[in-house]
């Protein structure tokens, strides 16, 4: 069982235990309703603590947060742990593996490699992905253990990405164009101007071989969001070809999440991982 434990401060003397796990612990709904079935699951100094009790200065308020097990099969697969602590752990994914067992995909996902590595670890957490990466997209990907961090940090998280797009940009721009699931099709989006509003900010790194590599930076989160916006400028992600990229020199999408930055969900801590592109990334921009 992971226990979070809050000390309550002169500014929060006299105030309920629900509103200072909601605004100051940012204990979600959520979690909060689940926690009143826990048993001893809220606590003040040791004490079974309701929501309506009121805290005094220097109470000890404690969060006892239940093992958790999923119905996941643990396999033994490859994983490159960035970081790792009670509370999450931080992944550079290779291209090919989903995140979740998926159909076709049963047992070579992350969910499937961390439940291994829990499992020897002999650890009973969450699998709570903070975002999602494609199967193909590789990098950086932050997994909370417990329905805490994951809270914690699903708003708060920044992401930089790196991609190769085919055709030559320079300079750097802004793409805000809508996004929609396309007609007759279950996963590809497409442009519309019904969609949800998506926004991709880009700045072009250098160019080779009539591919340009490009940081990018989201301001919205719309399922393939980059690789619908580049294909929409005429630009498709080489590799992409789902979105109109070719497969001549790359087998899968050229995108990578490379930067991570947020605070850590319980110590408070800043926290920054990084990964290059992968090597069949970086082929496409070296000199033939």
């Amino acid at each position: 069982m992971r226990v979070l434990s809050f000390t309550v401060s002169k500014e929060w003397n006299q105030v309920k235990l629900k509103y200072f796990l909601r605004s100051y612990c940012h204990l979600s709904a959520r979690l909060l309703t689940k926690q009143k079935h826990v048993k001893m699951g809220l606590t003040i100094n040791g004490n079974h603590g309701k929501a309506n009790d009121v805290l005094k200065t220097g109470d000890i308020v404690c969060v006892n947060l239940p093992d958790v097990q999923k119905d996941i099969e643990p396999i033994a697969l490859p994983l490159r742990i960035l970081y790792e602590d009670d509370d999450i752990i931080v992944i550079d994914k290779a291209f090919g593996m989903p995140v979740y067992p998926t159909a076709g995909h049963n047992n070579d996902s992350l969910a499937n490699a961390l439940f291994y590595h829990y499992q020897q670890s002999s650890v009973c957490v969450g699998f709570h992905p903070i975002y999602r990466l494609d199967k193909d997209t590789s990098g950086v990907i932050v997994i909370a253990k417990h329905g805490y961090a994951a809270a914690v940090l699903s708003e708060s998280i920044e992401k930089e990405y790196t991609a190769i797009c085919e055709g030559i940009l320079e300079g750097k721009g802004i793409i805000d164009a809508p996004i929609r699931l396309k007609d007759g099709y279950t996963i590809q989006r497409e442009v519309a101007k019904d969609g949800q509003r998506a926004v991709t900010h880009w700045q072009a790194v250098c160019h080779a071989n009539q591919h340009t590599l490009l940081h990018i930076r989201l301001e919205t989160g719309r399922t393939h969001q980059i690789r619908v916006h580049f294909s929409h400028i005429g630009h498709p992600l080489a590799g992409d070809d789902m979105y109109g990229g070719h497969l001549e020199q790359i087998g899968r999408q050229a995108l990578c999440c490379s930067k991570v930055l947020f605070q850590h969900p319980v110590t408070g801590v800043c926290m920054n991982f990084t990964c290059g592109p992968q090597r069949d990334m970086e082929v496409l921009l070296k000199s033939n």
